[in-house]
């Protein structure tokens, strides 16, 4: 197998509770590039959340952020791509989520040119920005923001509930109209329908770098990463992934505390 290119993600896949990336794991990722392989992250996160993580394994590619809507490369500045939602569709999901039985239960941000607005400040919002590095702008009503492209709704709640919304909200809205995720079981994520992992990953690796999806290997845990994982000519789940993502990649490593990406790279392009 001639793998040119590994994509990552990174929370759940390369950072964990600690929310760094082990030594093991940088020092596994820095040896497959010093055989030429290229490396690059795919994340839900905010762009310049990702930063950090950019530069602690070494990348000189573009990011893909917030699941594909944001593709841009730190090195260089360039913008490659930018999918935001409409003003008229984002509107319409800001009112659905202040329905009742939504409102007192979720709690909802907006991305705006790589800034994070809430309509309040809870434990939620505070653990998401320990996590993130990024300080939300508060701004109570959310629809008062929509002058600018939002790149990305996420709703947070309770597994049951998110579950839930996301099933209803698919009755509503075809992939073709909006693309619904989760990054975790407690987050429900909202982008352009051309915004995937799996689009954007073709993009870097097809356009950009002029490799075929047989020469790229992807490594994720969640459900934002199951596009990406079934593009990809290997696809690796993290062992802490559902199971539902597990089934769809070719591989299962241990889990992110178990350095499961070092241990994945060691197996298919060290060994």
């Amino acid at each position: 197998m001639n793998i040119r290119l590994l994509v990552l993600d990174i929370d759940g896949t390369i950072a964990g509770e600690s929310n760094e990336v082990t030594e093991t794991v940088k020092l596994a990722i820095s040896k497959v590039q010093a055989n030429g392989v290229r490396v690059a992250l795919a994340t839900g996160r905010m762009y310049n959340s990702a930063l950090r993580f950019h530069q602690a394994i070494g990348s000189q590619l573009p990011i893909i952020a917030y699941n594909g809507a944001w593709v841009q490369c730190p090195i260089t500045g360039t913008h490659y791509k930018h999918f935001p939602l409409s003003t008229s569709v984002t509107l319409q999901l800001l009112e659905y989520f202040e329905r009742p039985q939504w409102s007192q239960e979720i709690e909802l941000h907006c991305y705006v040119d790589d800034c994070l607005y809430v309509r309040n400040v809870t434990s939620r919002t505070q653990a998401y920005q320990k996590r993130s590095g990024i300080k939300p702008f508060v701004v109570g009503d959310l629809r008062d923001i929509l002058d600018s492209p939002t790149t990305k709704v996420l709703a947070i709640g309770q597994p049951l509930l998110i579950n839930n919304l996301l099933k209803n909200l698919q009755k509503v809205y075809s992939r073709d109209q909006l693309y619904f995720t989760q990054s975790t079981e407690i987050y429900f994520e909202a982008t352009h329908p051309q915004a995937s992992k799996g689009y954007a990953t073709r993009f870097l690796a097809e356009e950009l770098l002029g490799f075929e999806a047989s020469q790229v290997m992807a490594i994720g845990d969640n459900f934002n990463d199951a596009e990406m994982l079934e593009y990809v000519g290997l696809g690796v789940a993290m062992g802490n992934a559902p199971i539902g993502v597990q089934k769809i990649a070719k591989w299962v490593a241990p889990t992110v505390e178990q350095d499961g990406v070092a241990i994945a790279i060691k197996k298919f392009l060290i060994d």
